[in-house]
């Protein structure tokens, strides 16, 4: 199954990496019924993704060094399209 749920993969880490999103907005918008699609769990796992708060009661998701290498070795946006965070060290931006 991992392999058919790559292109989903993908665009899940393609989106974060776009613009960091809000936990509660990634849940919401990937959010599936199905056992076997495990988009999220996927890509958490894999270290593509990563969440980090943002002002002390948000959570942020954003895709990592490793998630933007993926996506630029599976021909998704070049690096300038991405959107990195501005950080304290400890943002999404430095993963």
């Amino acid at each position: 199954m991992a392999q058919s749920a790559d292109p989903l993969v993908l665009d899940l880490v393609e989106w974060v990496a776009r613009e960091p999103r809000p936990y509660a907005e990634v849940m919401e918008t990937w959010r599936t019924s199905c056992p076997r699609l495990s988009i999220w769990e996927d890509a958490v796992d894999r270290g593509y993704v990563a969440r980090m708060p943002a002002d002390g009661r948000t959570m942020m998701v954003a895709a990592t060094e490793f998630g933007r290498a993926w996506l630029r070795d599976n021909g998704r946006l070049g690096e300038a399209s991405f959107r990195r965070p501005r950080g304290d060290g400890h943002s999404p931006a430095t993963l």
